[in-house]
């Protein structure tokens, strides 16, 4: 496929598939094992823990402000919806 300047949409995408594909398992496991990740579960585990909440199965979790305070709980798909990208490419 000859690809001239500037790419057209079929050219750029095949240009995007060809890139190696991300591990996503190898990213999480490299983010999780991180002193700041590890400190903000020991914070969340804690406050769950102190008020009676940890591994209770009410499908809550605790909720951050945007300063980064807990501020209380909500549910689970509500709080983890709140940390996606806002805009969304179309299908």
């Amino acid at each position: 496929m000859p690809l001239g300047w500037p790419l057209t949409y079929t050219e750029s995408s095949y240009i995007c598939l060809m890139r190696a594909k991300r591990n996503y398992k190898e990213e999480y496991r490299k983010y999780g094992s991180t002193e700041a990740a590890k400190d903000y579960r020991v914070e969340l585990n804690r406050y769950n823990r102190k008020n009676g909440t940890y591994g209770n199965g009410d499908k809550k979790d605790a909720a951050h402000s945007s300063n980064g305070q807990i501020i209380g709980y909500i549910s689970a798909s509500k709080n983890r919806a709140n940390n996606r990208p806002k805009i969304r490419a179309s299908k």
